[in-house]
C-alpha cells in the first residue's frame, strides 16, 4: 500500500502546486493559440513578482484554511487581501482549473413562466376566483394576523378562507384544496382560474406546482395594478371598514371568532348591489337552479390602462 501524496510531498519538499500541475499536463501538448503569451507570474502592492507557483501555494492555503467552500471569486478576494496581490478573478478562474480545485457551478433551477392575467369575459360561477391576503392587528400583543380568501368573482361568494399568525405558501395551498371540495371542482374539464398578486406565498414553488397538479390555471397580475384584482380588493375594503376597524382585539382567538362570523355575515346575510341585491350565497344558489340573471362580467382594458368594465357594486 502506498503512502498518500501529501505526505510524501511533504518528505521530499516538493510543491504540490508543481506535482498537480505535471500530473495534469504530463500527456498534453503544449499548445499557443496565437494570443498574448501567459507571464507565468503576478505582482504584488510592493511590485515585487509572485510566480504563478507560489500563487497555487496561497491558493491550497486558502482552502485548507478558510475556503473549503470558496469559489474562485472569494478566493481572489482573499488573495488580494491577504497577501496584497495585484490579480483578477479570470486568472485565478484559470490557476483553480488547473489545480482542479473549482467548485461546481450552482444547478440553477428554471424560473416557470410567469402568466399574466388577461381579458376574460365571467359567464358563470367557478370560473374566475381572485385572491390576496388582508392583515389585521392585535393591540394587546403588538401583533399582525392574516386573512387569505379566495373569493368567486361571479357571484362574489368567499370560497375559503385562512385565519392565522402566518400566512405561506402551504397556507395558500391547503385553502386553495378546502374551496375546490367545498365547490366540488376538482378534474373539471373547464379549468378554474386562479388570479393573484405577486406576493411571495403566489410566486413560490410550492403553490405553482400545486395548481398544476389540482388542474386549475394560475396567474398573476402586473406589478402596481390592483384594479386587475378589484374583487378581492373590494372585499377588504368591506372587511376592513366593517369589521376590523371597529375592533380592538386583545387575542388571536378573538380576532379568529371575530372575522370567522363576519365572513358568514358576508356570505349570507349582507346583500350586494352587482347581484341584484342578494347575498352571495343566494346569489350562487340560484345560478345553480338556472333561476338567476344571466350577466357577463367583462375584465378587460379601459381608458385607465388596466380595469373592469363592469366595476363592482356593494
Amino acid at each position: 500500500m502506498g503512502y498518500k501524496a501529501v505526505k510524501v510531498l511533504k518528505i521530499l519538499e516538493l510543491s504540490r502546486a508543481t506535482y498537480y500541475y505535471n500530473i495534469s499536463n504530463q500527456n498534453k501538448e503544449i499548445k499557443h493559440n496565437g494570443g498574448r503569451p501567459i507571464p507565468g507570474y503576478s505582482y504584488n502592492k510592493d511590485g515585487k513578482k509572485i510566480c504563478d507557483e507560489q500563487i497555487k501555494e496561497f491558493i491550497f492555503e486558502i482552502i485548507e484554511t478558510e475556503g473549503a467552500f470558496y469559489g474562485y471569486y472569494k478566493i481572489t478576494k482573499v488573495l488580494r487581501r491577504k497577501y496584497q496581490l495585484i490579480i483578477n478573478k479570470k486568472k485565478i478562474y484559470r490557476l483553480c482549473k488547473e489545480l482542479g480545485v473549482l467548485r461546481p457551478q450552482r444547478i440553477i433551477r428554471p424560473k416557470g413562466l410567469k402568466k399574466i392575467a388577461v381579458n376574460r369575459e365571467i359567464t358563470g360561477p367557478n370560473t374566475l376566483w381572485e385572491v390576496d391576503i388582508k392583515y389585521g392587528y392585535i393591540h394587546s400583543e403588538d401583533r399582525f394576523f392574516y386573512i387569505l380568501s379566495y373569493i368567486d368573482v361571479y357571484d362574489r361568494v368567499i370560497v375559503d378562507s385562512h385565519i392565522g399568525l402566518s400566512c405561506t405558501a402551504a397556507d395558500a395551498v391547503i385553502t386553495l384544496k378546502r374551496a375546490l371540495l367545498r365547490r366540488k371542482v376538482y378534474g373539471n374539464e373547464k379549468k378554474l382560474v386562479i388570479r393573484s398578486d405577486n406576493g411571495p406565498q403566489f410566486k413560490s414553488v410550492l403553490f405553482e406546482d400545486n395548481c398544476i397538479k389540482l388542474g386549475v390555471e394560475h396567474e398573476r397580475i402586473p406589478c402596481k395594478t390592483p384594479n386587475k384584482n378589484a374583487h378581492i380588493e373590494a372585499y377588504h375594503r368591506i372587511l376592513e371598514d366593517e369589521c376590523l376597524a371597529n375592533y380592538e382585539f386583545n387575542t388571536f382567538a378573538e380576532a379568529y371568532e371575530t372575522v370567522s362570523e363576519f365572513i358568514k355575515f358576508y356570505n349570507n346575510t349582507r346583500i350586494h348591489g352587482s347581484i341584484d341585491y342578494l347575498t352571495p350565497n343566494e346569489y350562487h344558489n340560484l345560478v345553480k337552479s338556472g333561476k338567476a340573471k344571466q350577466q357577463i362580467i367583462k375584465i378587460w382594458k379601459t381608458k385607465n390602462e388596466l380595469g373592469i368594465k363592469n366595476f363592482v357594486q356593494y
